[in-house]
């Protein structure tokens, strides 16, 4: 069987650095908010070219938290809208919503399966004050181009980097913008279980995030805001710690194995997606699309290659949001029927790419 994503695989090149952080990390005694949280903190803004780093328990939190330290510097408040794909994994939304915001959906380019610049404009309305742009499946959203929409309308843009990590370590981050990142295991940059990561240039709202993350208190017993429990946990910082030197590489060879796959398969029933070659890319998923996608994936199966589907129900679609089910959005619709990820992953073997290409262009 050729796994989609062999975690096991990928962490035991770890397994005796693991071992010994563990060690290192009894030893000290100190279980939150320590040196190796600290350490990773100082890393990661570094590696990601920029001023602050505020490590969080997972993902979701980050984007929560971005939203309520924009409503308790006065840049947000409740009630108001924030443009958002509406092809994208449904937490980019559900974050939205529990900082007491208003997600509108817009709808990607089929080709990036991002969103789509050209048409932000016309959902800002009086009560629109950020972008959420995902950097879906790994690959760079239009930032450029939402910056200028955001600057000429004097929006906040927080960026969902949860599938991105490496993609953006070259990219400004400006003063106005701040980046969610999520280190669950499946990430290029993952875990051995929740985390996740803040990163901004804005020296506020990296005071008011530290405070939020650790319920609202810079000064034990002391409590300047109404925040949440949402810590790194200081022993996985120290996992990622030891697995960050590696990401680069980690993501070189993802981006080899999708220019085989981009140049190699060749099948008219599957569509392969845009890539320009460049580093605005990591692959986090290779995703594919085909008119017949559960044919494709039983016969893959029948193969021994696993494959799964991001994400078989879009979020205006989902019961969760009843009241947005009669909602049309034909393209995320599209792209929700069709999309299939293939195995992607720094150790899939060359044999392996090899298999998949080979059983493809059969299909």
């Amino acid at each position: 069987m050729i796994f989609f994503l062999d975690l096991k695989k990928i962490n035991e090149a770890y397994e005796t650095a693991f071992q010994e952080k563990l060690k290192k990390v009894l030893e000290n005694g100190w279980y939150i908010l320590g040196k190796e949280v600290e350490t990773f903190e100082k890393a990661f803004a570094e590696y990601c070219q920029s001023k602050y780093c505020i490590g969080v328990g997972n993902g979701f939190d980050a984007l929560v938290l971005i939203f309520k330290g924009y409503i308790e510097l006065g840049k947000l408040k409740k009630g108001d809208e924030v443009i958002v794909p509406a092809n994208t994994y449904i937490a980019s939304i559900l974050a939205i919503l529990q900082a007491d915001l208003v997600p509108v959906l817009v709808e990607p380019k089929l080709e990036t399966y991002s969103i789509n610049p050209d048409l932000i404009e016309e959902k800002i309305t009086s009560k629109t004050k950020a972008i959420l742009p995902v950097h879906l499946y790994g690959q760079l959203a239009e930032v450029d181009k939402i910056n200028e929409i955001a600057e000429k309308y004097n929006l906040i843009v927080v960026e969902d980097c949860a599938q991105s990590h490496g993609a953006i370590n070259n990219q400004q981050l400006t003063i106005n913008n701040s980046r969610a990142y999520s280190f669950y295991p499946g990430k290029n940059l993952g875990c051995l279980g929740d985390g996740g990561a803040i990163t901004t240039n804005d020296p506020e709202l990296a005071k008011v995030l530290f405070s939020l993350r650790n319920y609202g208190s810079e000064k034990k017993y002391y409590n300047e805001h109404i925040g949440i429990n949402s810590r790194l946990d200081e022993l996985q910082a120290g996992f990622l710690n030891l697995k960050l030197s590696n990401l680069d590489t980690d993501n070189q060879k993802r981006r080899a194995i999708a220019k085989r796959y981009l140049t190699e398969i060749k099948n008219e029933k599957i569509i392969l997606p845009f890539w320009d070659f460049s580093n605005n890319h990591v692959f986090h998923l290779f995703v594919v699309r085909t008119e017949n996608r559960d044919d494709l994936q039983n016969y893959l199966t029948k193969h021994n290659i696993q494959t799964v589907i991001h994400y078989p129900i879009p979020p205006h679609k989902q019961k969760a949001f009843s009241a947005w089910n009669n909602l049309s959005f034909p393209i995320t619709e599209k792209i929700h029927n069709e999309v299939l990820s293939l195995p992607m992953s720094p150790v899939l073997t060359e044999t392996e790419v090899n298999f998949i290409i080979e059983i493809l262009n059969k299909y």
